[in-house]
């Protein structure tokens, strides 16, 4: 089976070739290694998948140096030369993880969202059917529930969106359904809960308690610490990922959350980083931005019902893993990671 990967440098698309490549697929990943984060963090992330930087060039496959079923390009989603070129490899499957991230981000630069989160998956959308793909995996958000205060179920109402970002991504379910109608594109979304892990994205807050944590600086906890997450540790958002893949696809269009079930308050979760980190760290309480969304918690029913699977990494083992990978990163050549 071949799968194409888009955003595969980035955190949650690594993991997934990688998994995928441990698998015995063949994956071709893609990736504009755009600035919004560190892109050395992406480059280091590819580099575990043998993909170095002086190989990458626009537009062109590069072959990995240790994973001969592994290939990457380079360009954005809303090229669509670059993905008639990209799509005319016979995929299976294709996984996409690209899009522009970062609820506050929306709000300072939306045409950045409009384009890669919407136009971006519109060409997404058009090249799949085009070239008859079987299945089309694609990320969804948490962000969708708006202020949602329960357990959030998929069939629960999604139409008063608090930020841009959360916009664009039940734009891309609704889209994705209409494609399904249209031309019976078997299509899944996957709404993400709060995902942490190694390899993780810098403007999380999880990465940012651990950096300021490790520095000495001072910790921000915003809407003084009233917020809930259901935190899900990246092995299970792959595991969840990858069962899909493998799933004999149905000719609908469906959505899943991908979550634990449970919803841990921020101070909580911040203590018991403190503890791994063997840091009592300075805390200040600010105000909360508009676009965040102040309670999250999965309903996980449809997604055990229709894959077999729910989340079964514990936190304390998942920031655990974090904290030790963070170590080691950023001690590598005294490399900074953000």
């Amino acid at each position: 089976m071949k799968v194409l990967v888009t955003g595969a440098a980035g955190f949650i698309g690594f993991h997934v070739s990688r998994r995928l490549l441990e698998e015995g697929l063949d994956v071709v990943g893609l990736d504009n290694l755009n600035d919004y984060y560190s892109v050395q963090l992406k480059l280091d992330r590819l580099s575990q998948l043998g993909i170095h930087a002086e190989d990458i060039s626009d537009q062109r496959f590069c072959l990995s140096r240790s994973h001969p079923r592994f290939r990457f390009i380079k360009g954005n989603l809303e090229d669509r030369a670059l993905l008639e070129k990209t799509f005319n490899e016979s995929y299976s499957v294709v996984i996409n993880l690209a899009g522009q991230a970062g609820v506050r981000y929306s709000k300072e630069d939306p045409s950045a969202f409009i384009q890669t989160n919407i136009v971006g998956f519109a060409n997404i959308l058009e090249f799949s059917q085009r070239f008859g793909i079987k299945h089309l995996i694609y990320a969804s958000s948490s962000s969708v529930y708006g202020q949602y205060e329960g357990k959030a179920e998929v069939g629960a109402r999604v139409d008063q969106p608090v930020s841009l970002y959360a916009a664009t991504k039940r734009s891309n379910e609704l889209l994705a359904q209409a494609y399904n109608t249209m031309y019976g594109l078997p299509t899944t979304g996957l709404r993400f809960f709060t995902v942490y892990g190694p390899w993780g994205r810098p403007d999380a807050a999880y990465y940012l308690f651990t950096e300021a944590l490790k520095n000495g600086s001072p910790i921000q906890l915003y809407n003084y610490g009233k917020m809930w997450r259901d935190f899900t540790y990246i092995d299970d958002v792959v595991e969840g990922i990858t069962r899909t893949v493998f799933q004999k696809p149905e000719a609908s269009s469906k959505v899943f959350n991908i979550g634990t079930g449970h919803s841990i308050q921020i101070t909580e979760f911040l203590q018991k980083l403190k503890n791994i980190c063997g840091e009592e760290g300075q805390v200040e309480k600010v105000p909360g931005h508009p676009e965040d969304i102040r309670f999250s918690c999965a309903d996980t029913s449809e997604l055990f019902k229709n894959i077999g699977f729910q989340p079964q990494v514990h936190m304390q083992a998942g920031l655990t893993a974090f904290v030790r990978w963070y170590d080691q990163y950023t001690s590598a050549d005294q490399r900074q990671p953000s």
